[in-house]
């Protein structure tokens, strides 16, 4: 099948309805609202997921302070990816396999969701090639991102366990694996001009 025309463009404080839209009632991935790594100490998606989530989103979104590139069909919102700075998204400093010792000068894209019946279509790409340039204007110097690696043989990962992109995503533009792991997520760089 074809691959679909797609537009991207940088979050901005008035897309929230796009977002919204995109993620749906249930909030993209079980009630996550792209909150998942941005959650503080003794927080969890069990007690902060749905609709507390919902609301801190849409406050990060509407105040400016999400930063992320949103893939549209038309004026259909199809895909979303997460940027900004590491420090924003502090449960990653918590993530013992994920820990670094730069992460002030570390912009990290820990995050995509792609609408049902987009994926597989190129959407991750895409996102992931505009968001370079546009965080490098925004000052960075490294990318992170902490994808997971794919098993052995041709299976796929399911959508729910691949919201962080896969290694190969990441590979086929530039990053090298920082610290290879046997399984799970990886932690992969790319610099930036």
């Amino acid at each position: 099948m074809e691959k679909p025309p797609l537009t991207l463009r940088p979050l901005v404080p008035t897309a929230w309805p796009a977002v919204e839209a995109l993620f749906g009632p249930r909030g993209a991935c079980a009630g996550c609202w792209c909150m998942y790594w941005r959650l503080a100490r003794g927080e969890g998606l069990r007690t902060v997921g749905g609709e507390p989530a919902r609301a801190r989103f849409r406050a990060l979104v509407e105040g400016g302070a999400a930063q992320g590139m949103l893939a549209f069909a038309g004026e259909a919102p199809v895909g979303w990816l997460s940027f900004g700075p590491r420090r924003d998204f502090a449960a990653l400093d918590r993530a013992p396999s994920l820990a670094c010792d730069d992460a002030d000068q570390v912009w990290s894209l820990p995050c995509f969701f792609i609408r049902a019946g987009w994926r597989g279509r190129g959407v991750a790409s895409a996102l992931l090639r505009a968001a370079l340039p546009e965080i490098a204007v925004r000052g960075a110097r490294i990318a992170e991102a902490y994808p997971v690696k794919p098993p052995a043989g041709t299976a796929r990962i399911p959508a729910a366990f691949a919201f962080t992109g896969t290694l190969p995503l990441f590979l086929n533009q530039g990053f090298s694996v920082v610290q290879p792991r046997e399984k799970g997520k990886q932690r992969v760089r790319r610099a930036l001009p």
